[in-house]
């Protein structure tokens, strides 16, 4: 124990308070990372964009405060489900009156939307409580390359590539 941080009053046995870092929400600052999915596996995709979105890549990652950033993903109608999920996986939802249970296979809910396909994949993955919303409102998902946020982007912030997708 190192004998200069205790004063000559103290009881060897105390040790000086040491003290957890917890950001403040002034303390971040939100990045933009685009993400492509050409060609890439639905529940990777996911995963990182879960991983960016709640701030679980940064080293002051807090499970209360929101310290996630923003994420672009781009090209959602060419992203890959494996095996028969295409024709086998079920879209479920309810509009809240009796028999209101509307079920869609991936295929018709790739062609009609296919930014839902990934927003689903994501909100799986993210806390179901008012912080989890939040983070959600965050993600942008487009069915091609274009999209309106090049101004943020250009402001020195992060791209991902497709080929980088371990954050």
């Amino acid at each position: 124990m190192p004998h200069e941080l205790l004063s000559e009053g103290d009881p060897p046995f105390l040790m000086p308070e040491s003290r957890t870092y917890v950001p403040k929400q002034g303390d971040i600052t939100k990045s933009w990372h685009v993400i492509d999915a050409n060609a890439q596996i639905l529940g990777r995709i996911a995963t990182v964009a879960a991983r960016l979105l709640q701030g679980k890549h940064r080293p002051t990652y807090t499970p209360y405060i929101d310290t996630g950033d923003h994420v672009i993903i781009v090209n959602a109608e060419r992203i890959r489900l494996t095996g028969s999920k295409e024709t086998r996986k079920l879209y479920r939802r309810h509009s809240g009156h009796p028999g209101g249970l509307r079920e869609e296979r991936a295929v018709t809910v790739r062609q009609q939307h296919p930014e839902r396909l990934v927003e689903t994949a994501i909100r799986g993955m993210l806390p179901k409580t008012t912080l989890g919303r939040q983070m959600l409102k965050r993600l942008k998902v487009y069915s091609n390359e274009e999209h309106p946020h090049k101004a943020q982007l250009s402001s020195g912030r992060t791209e991902s590539s497709k080929n980088d997708l371990t954050v």
